[in-house]
């Protein structure tokens, strides 16, 4: 039997963090597949910016941005209002919006540990939280988290963010037990090296070996077109030729 794979033609799809990098490629490659997309991000222009991409990408594009800061728990509310004012429903979620600062715990200031435990975890909680009583009503939701490979493989100078993404790993796969019977689908992306300037590193730098943020894009995509009867927990994504360490 041949399942057919499931269209994303006007779903309605969040994906927070969606104004640069792997969330901006998201927002563009689910814009092309015919989604309606809300994204957030926390400046303006940047919010202008990615909403021109997006228009430009595929001209009439029902799209919709606004700033919000995910790991502030009033602002993910008003967020999902207006979302919900816009669209009249939300089909999708992809929980990207993230930070990284890099350390010894030693020297790792108390606030970049806040910041980075609040937006790439909490946030993802915030999000989901708002979303999860409309997709219960519904009998239909997809939540994919952007998590990485340090979720799972410890590194000198980053335990705020191994912790962060170790954390939503975890929640990913008990929110999924948790919802499951709910109509609801959860599956967490773990990317490796992805060539972005993300944690103040040159996009351009590595490029011709990293993962790019469209590869990452069209996972997403892979996912959401999945049968219903199918969840795929996780994903965990390397790139296929990195430099040989001497």
């Amino acid at each position: 039997m041949n399942p057919e794979k499931l269209s994303l033609e006007n779903k309605v799809v969040v994906v927070t963090g969606g104004t640069r990098g792997i969330g901006l490629a998201i927002a563009v490659r689910l814009v092309r597949e015919g989604a309606r997309v809300a994204i957030c991000g926390t400046r303006q222009q940047t919010v202008d910016e990615a909403l021109a991409t997006l228009r430009a990408e595929r001209p009439g594009a029902d799209v919709f941005g606004m700033v919000a800061d995910v790991s502030k728990r009033d602002r993910v509310q008003t967020l999902m209002t207006a979302i919900l004012e816009r669209f009249g429903r939300v089909d999708v979620l992809v929980n990207n919006a993230g930070t990284g600062t890099f350390r010894p715990v030693g020297d790792l200031e108390p606030d970049e540990w806040e910041r980075m435990i609040g937006l790439n975890l909490t946030g993802a909680y915030y999000c989901s939280h708002q979303l999860l009583p409309i997709f219960k009503q519904q009998q239909d939701g997809f939540i994919v988290n952007i998590s990485s490979l340090a979720g799972r493989n410890p590194f000198a100078g980053g335990a705020a963010y191994n912790a962060s993404k170790f954390g939503l790993n975890g929640f990913s796969e008990a929110m999924m037990l948790d919802h499951r019977n709910d109509g609801v689908r959860v599956s967490c992306i773990m990317p490796g090296s992805v060539a972005t300037e993300f944690g103040g590193g040159d996009a351009n730098k590595g490029s011709d070996w990293k993962i790019a943020p469209e590869d990452v894009a069209e996972v997403v995509a892979m996912l959401l077109r999945m049968p219903s009867r199918t969840t795929v927990s996780r994903v965990e994504i390397r790139p296929s030729r990195p430099p040989v360490k001497g």
